[in-house]
């Protein structure tokens, strides 16, 4: 080889190199969307440790829900889905760290001939047999930043998969511990229509006792009839949600539908103090946002790189192998060839497919912009609702129980007042309508309580850790 090609072959290797540093590719920026994201919490207790960095083990103390947390996190659908999202997405990954590497491929092929008497060299031969056994190695500079660009697209999908399977456990360990709780809210219900059924089962025994007396009328017997049918259909619709949950909870568990064993509400204890963090904790805690993020890198890696296809390439191609008309001679040293081939390509007219394409880029870079907003605006929302819910439950909880109690000790006046013959019996059907009613709502504002702290829990990012 003389000194002359290899000045060119040394050159033309180089020369990408050199000119990367002069068109690299953009390098991303994180956009000021980041700073709009702000809780309208206006007085409610902000911190800079976030509950978020608290495990779900010791926020949900409960035994068997923390048993089921576990079960669902083996065996959920959702969750079995996303680690095969990550495999899928690990692959794609190895793919751009070896698209700096020149492609090698291998050939081998045998031709047969039949010349023609007319053709050029017909009068010598009837027919040719060619033998080849040949490797071609091919490898593309990247001028423009195109592969490295690539490499950060395909590393950003991977680790939104990541953020992506995160998100998943959080929502899963969320909506257990929100459908467990739900649970618990339902057989406190349940409970009190039982003894609210055995109740006027036996009020309407004495009230038609009152009436064999003449202190009721048949109007009386009728309407208090009428009150325990209103408390069994009532018994009926409580029991019929508890098994649709059940059902809910065990497809979150991704396991056939089963009976759920579980506590008591009385028992459930928060013992984690709600702390949100400051809002800037949500780009480290929230997985969804993360991988909003994510999502934008990989459409900015993406534009890089159709961006850089207006752009000519440089690829350097070298063939070489055995030849030859004759297999005994195949594998002499006669039969060696090779081939070393340098080029510039530059596309000119394509059907406007490379501005195509990269006006596409930057549309979905847009989007995947908004969406990446969108996230973090939507974040500080569910943690400010959050934080309303609970107070204004925690709030509710305190009235309700006044509420209750003084309906209870109303139904007991009225009671016995219409005992003595000195209240009108509407004023007992009254008073112990709007006490079941009460009961039953002290129990909701009891769980609105508990769903608040689990919506607050996942709103902040906890649950994956």
């Amino acid at each position: 080889m003389n000194k002359k090609r290899l000045y060119t072959i040394v050159l033309a290797v180089s020369l990408p190199f050199l000119l990367v540093s002069c068109f690299a590719a953009k390098e991303y920026e994180r956009p000021e969307v980041v700073n709009e994201a702000n809780y309208r919490t206006d007085n409610l207790p902000q911190d800079s440790l976030s509950m978020a960095s608290v495990s779900w083990k010791e926020l949900f103390t409960d035994a068997q829900l923390q048993n089921y947390i576990e079960e669902g996190l083996q065996n959920n659908i959702d969750i079995r889905i996303a680690i095969q999202q990550i495999a899928a997405a690990e692959a794609y990954l190895k793919q751009g760290k070896a698209g700096y590497f020149p492609t090698l491929n291998g050939n081998a092929t045998y031709t047969r001939q039949e010349l023609s008497e007319n053709s050029q060299f017909g009068g010598q031969f009837s027919s040719l047999n060619q033998y080849q056994v040949s490797a071609g190695l091919s490898w593309e500079a990247d001028i423009w930043g195109k592969i490295r660009s690539n490499k950060r697209a395909f590393q950003a999908s991977y680790l939104q998969t990541i953020a992506a399977h995160k998100a998943v456990k959080s929502r899963l360990v969320a909506n257990i511990a929100s459908t467990y709780y739900q649970l618990l809210a339902l057989d406190e219900q349940i409970q009190i229509t039982e003894e609210t059924i055995e109740t006027r089962s036996n009020s309407l025994e004495t009230t038609e006792a009152l009436k064999e007396a003449g202190n009721v009328t048949e109007v009386g017997v009728k309407q208090t009839e009428a009150q325990l049918y209103t408390a069994q259909a009532i018994l009926i619709d409580l029991k019929n949600e508890a098994r649709l949950l059940e059902n809910t909870m065990s497809i979150l568990l991704g396991s056939p539908m089963k009976e759920i064993a579980r506590g008591e509400l009385e028992n459930q204890e928060i013992n984690t103090e709600l702390k949100t963090g400051v809002p800037a904790q949500l780009l480290r805690n929230r997985p969804d946002v993360i991988a909003a993020e994510y999502n934008l890198i990989n459409a900015f890696e993406l534009t890089n790189v159709s961006r850089s296809n207006f752009y000519p390439s440089l690829t350097l191609t070298a063939t070489g192998g055995l030849q030859s008309l004759d297999i005994d001679n195949l594998f002499s040293a006669s039969s060696l060839f090779t081939t070393i081939t340098g080029g510039l390509m530059q596309p000119i007219i394509n059907g406007r497919k490379i501005r195509t394409q990269y006006e596409v880029s930057q549309a979905q870079q847009e989007q995947a912009r908004l969406d990446f907003k969108f996230a973090i605006l939507n974040a500080g929302k569910e943690v400010s609702d959050a934080m309303y819910s609970y107070e204004a439950a925690t709030d509710k909880i305190e009235v309700k129980e006044k509420e209750y109690e003084a309906y209870s000790l109303s139904t007991d006046y009225s009671e016995e007042l219409l005992d003595n013959g000195l209240a009108n019996y509407l004023e007992v059907l009254r008073a112990r309508e709007n006490a079941l009613n009460s009961s039953l709502d002290l129990v909701s504002a009891k769980n609105n309580q508990l769903q608040a702290v689990v919506d607050l829990y996942e709103a902040l990012g906890g649950g994956w850790q």
